[in-house]
């Protein structure tokens, strides 16, 4: 979704919604890679019974990874794209569906920002290829694929089928969906559906990885510094060579149950006029974020979101409910005249808004500036080359650091080098910068410039006028022009409200599309109330080439039957202008090109079908069926209950649709027809249940839905826990008990910290009493009871007796001192109340930790001071008799 920084921004204002994913990695045992074992219980204390893989989200990484070499044929691309699902499947481990939807056919309004991108990869010389994916022939699961023939975009066709069964009666209102998926709207949809177990996982981005070049596949270079040279082997096999690891990206799970817990705390409001709902706010808040970019309308020019225009949008909510009479929003319906007092608010604002903006940009150029002249001044004179040149000390032996073939042509170059710079005498001026000036100064150079150049700005927000020269330059209109301005501000209100219908209820109409390339202001929405928001109904979304001819540039026509490919080229074709060889882009206040807005023309619909009626007889029976549309595959493990019903309907032959039993299949409802091109009977058509056209999906929590336990700390907890301290939930379980780090840890956080540092975490940690002459790490004895006086008061049952040992270990001295707690009774005492910590300050350090034990006291260099009883054996921890 277009909204640029808003993950960042929510990950930092909400930060307790992220949880970093515990994953198992595969084994290897003799050269054989043992796969994770799935139907093992989670490791991350959650069971998932449905996982959605919005599979573009998956195909574009493993097609264009960013941190290692492009595959080089279709086979690698597969590959890595069957394991990227394996460990994916691995990670959530679903009990009941696995759902797989590939973006089919877009609705016209999103073909405009599809079509931005294509031009605008094919202007910068990028062309990508999305190709079909297959899926694994055997799995236990049930596995539902929607692949390109089917029409709608992935993570839209993932929530109507949930939209679809959580109207069915025998829906688990309890189903703990996980959605996969980098795409920032997939939050907006997962609050939308109003599940309250809900989670998405994403791969979780860490800036500057190193990247290969685009051209050669070697790392250390840019594609503009590239000069296409083979890489040189290093060993008669390549076997020296210096490979970068690729490390695998780490996942994290986003919980919305904790997100529904942030907004609610957000969003409540006091001595309101109706009654207070979350489910409706929360709905509310979706539509807010719409204000700010997606991929269906551009963002209005007051809201950005790095400026905090969601957190500004919803303070003046807050303020102007009370005035509003109810909710902006119902079950995807919007309520225009309470949004027109939301605009008319903000726009009360905007021109604060617009100088604040450029006093920002002033400022932060201002620091750029003066950053770049302290490092210019910081620059030594002149640097040493050859054998002479600074190096890191850890890159010793880098390629870099070879030794002088002529040390002596070495020192003379860096004596010529430094009797070549200019000397400095008392009289010498120097510039702002803190560098000489010679006498009568020179001319500066453009390029020698400190100040970076700015794009041209002819708009300028910030000073007076600026509505009038934003529809003049933007739109080529006056703005006393009120009908064009009028109509500008109805067709963006069209969009909120097809937007918003479209993440609650569906595609309300395949056609629609705002026609404009920018957004109005807010305080133009005036009079908005009486706009009507009603869509044309029955539309038809475009057929699979049909919708490359509207999205594709004319260099990406190779992928199109020949005629008409030669539309797009064909000076004489009637669509030719619908195809520009090269277009403007406005940075409209940005820096970047990719930033910017590409001035494309849009396609005419009815022109395009005219033209395309001309070539459809021209296509193949193989394109043909490509052009056609089709729908979901569902398919069964051979051990699966719904395996028997669906080899029941092929041998039977049956060519009318059947209802899907429920109670084979966890509650799932639709409709199965047979498959022509199934080999095996594991796989057959299925269709969801249907709806008339005007049905509308209420937007709320479903009877017999249980919220989570609450994750956030309660507002009145100082009232409520009667001096209980305050211990956070950091995963799914909140009764997972923390880890204990048993005595072998912390010698070994004791022989990697520095010590008498006094900057370790364990420093705190008191040492053993001098009077100590037992053995530290003894085991518990047969027949012997752990320190007899701690553990009185608890039951027998409670206490772990081992064993007997093999062998029988040295004997000390017990009658100094107190017993050392072994791993499993630190467990116990952590768990009983009746302990008091400063009564065994000779067991526990003050901060809680044990001490650090010392058994390398005289050897390897640690000294002995302070350390009165015996080493142990040097030959281990202990003696056997």
């Amino acid at each position: 979704m277009g909204v640029p920084a808003f993950f960042r921004w929510l990950s930092r204002k909400y930060p307790s919604i992220i949880v970093n994913c515990v994953e198992e990695k595969p084994k290897e045992c003799s050269g054989v890679k043992i796969p994770v074992d799935a139907s093992k219980p989670n490791p991350n204390d959650v069971e998932f019974d449905n996982l959605y893989l919005d599979m573009n989200g998956i195909i574009h990484p493993c097609t264009h990874p960013e941190d290692k070499p492009a595959p080089k044929n279709e086979d690698e691309m597969m590959v890595a794209i069957f394991e990227y699902i394996d460990r994916l499947f691995s990670i959530v481990r679903p009990r009941r569906l696995l759902y797989m939807a590939i973006d089919g056919v877009a609705p016209r309004a999103k073909m405009n920002q599809q079509r931005s991108r294509r031009f605008r990869a094919s202007k910068e010389g990028m062309e990508a290829a999305v190709e079909k994916q297959r899926v694994r022939e055997e799995i236990l699961a049930k596995v539902i694929l929607s692949d390109a023939s089917a029409p709608g975009e992935g993570e839209h066709k993932i929530m109507d089928y949930i939209r679809r069964q959580r109207a069915q009666p025998n829906h688990d209102p309890n189903t703990h969906h996980c959605l996969c998926g980098a795409d920032a709207d997939l939050i907006m949809l997962g609050l939308a559906t109003h599940e309250p177990n809900f989670t998405i996982i994403r791969e979780e981005f860490k800036p500057n990885k190193p990247k290969p070049c685009g051209l050669c596949n070697q790392f250390g270079h840019e594609v503009k510094d590239c000069e296409g040279l083979p890489r040189e082997k290093k060993g008669k096999h390549d076997e020296l060579a210096d490979s970068l690891p690729c490390a695998e990206g780490e996942f994290i799970f986003l919980r919305l149950n904790v997100l529904r817990e942030y907004l609610e705390r957000e969003l409540t409001m006091a001595s309101l006029p109706f009654t207070f709902d979350v489910e409706r706010s929360i709905d509310d808040w979706v539509f807010m974020c719409f204000f700010v970019g997606n991929d269906f309308l551009p963002h209005l020019p007051s809201l950005e979101i790095r400026e905090g225009a969601i957190d500004r949008l919803v303070n003046i909510y807050k303020n102007v409910v009370h005035k509003t009479g109810g909710y902006l929003t119902e079950s995807g319906y919007v309520n225009l005249q309470r949004v027109q007092m939301i605009m008319l608010a903000v726009g009360e604002v905007e021109d604060s808004i617009f100088k604040k903006r450029k006093d920002d940009e002033d400022s932060f150029r201002r620091r750029q500036k003066e950053k770049r002249k302290r490092m210019k001044r910081d620059q030594p004179a002149f640097t040493p080359s050859g054998i002479l040149t600074p190096h890191a000390l850890s890159s010793r032996n880098s390629p870099g650091s070879h030794v002088a073939s002529n040390p002596r042509h070495a020192a003379y170059e860096m004596r010529m080098q430094n009797n070549s710079s200019p000397s400095i005498s008392p009289n010498t001026s120097f510039t702002s910068d803190g560098s000489p000036s010679p006498i009568g100064g020179i001319k500066r150079k453009a390029e020698d410039s400190d100040s970076e150049p700015e794009p041209e700005d002819n708009v300028r927000l910030w000073e007076a006028g600026w509505k009038q020269r934003y529809y003049k330059n933007k739109f080529d209109v006056d703005a006393a022009d009120e009908k064009f301005r009028r109509k500008v501000v109805q067709s963006y209100v069209e969009g909120l409200c097809w937007v918003l219908r479209y993440y609650y209820q569906g595609c309300a109409s395949w056609k629609w599309y705002y026609p404009f390339h920018y957004a109005p202001f807010a305080s133009d929405f005036e009079g908005i109330a009486d706009m009507p928001s009603d869509f044309e109904k029955g539309t038809k979304p475009f057929k699979p080439l049909e919708q490359l001819m509207g999205v594709f540039p004319a260099a990406s026509g190779n992928f199109l039957p020949p005629s008409w490919r030669k539309l797009m080229s064909d000076p004489d074709s009637s669509i030719i202008d619908f195809y520009p060889e090269d277009f403007a882009i406005d940075l409209n206040g940005k820096k970047y090109a990719w930033q910017g807005v590409a001035l494309l023309p849009f396609v005419d619909e009815r022109r395009l079908r005219a033209a395309l009626e001309e070539v459809y007889p021209d296509l193949t029976p193989e394109e043909t069926k490509r052009n056609s549309l089709g729908g979901d595959v569902l398919f069964v493990g051979k051990h699966h209950p719904l395996h028997d019903f669906i080899l029941e309907l092929y041998q039977t032959g049956s060519t009318k649709p059947v209802d899907v039993p429920p109670e084979l299949c966890h509650g799932i409802q639709g409709r199965f027809s047979l498959d022509e091109e199934a080999i095996l009977p594991d796989r057959i058509n299925f269709k969801d249940p249907q709806f008339a056209e005007d049905y509308i999906f209420k937007a709320v929590m479903l009877p017999g839905a249980r919220k989570p336990a609450a994750v956030l700390k309660p507002s009145d907890w100082e009232k409520s826990s009667n001096g209980r301290q305050w211990k956070p939930q950091l995963g799914f379980n909140r009764d997972r008990r923390p880890v204990h780090l048993d005595q072998a840890a912390f010698r070994t956080l004791g022989h990697v910290m520095p010590r008498g540092s006094g900057t370790g975490i364990y420093n705190t940690a008191a040492p053993p009493p001098a009077t100590y002459q037992g053995n530290l790490y003894r085991p518990l004895l047969r027949g012997q009871a752990q320190i007899p006086k701690l553990m009185s008061n608890m039951r027998p049952q409670d206490s772990w007796r081992g064993p007997p040992p093999l062998f029988q270990p040295q004997r000390f001295d017990r009658g100094v001192g107190a017993e050392p707690l072994l791993p499993w009774n630190r467990m116990l005492q952590t768990q009983n109340a009746a302990f008091q910590p400063n009564q065994y300050q000779m067991i526990a350090g003050p901060g809680g930790y044990p001490p650090r034990r010392d058994d390398r006291g005289g050897r390897q260099g640690y000294p002995r001071e302070g350390r009165k009883y015996p080493l142990p054996p040097p030959s281990g921890r202990y003696s056997w008799n």
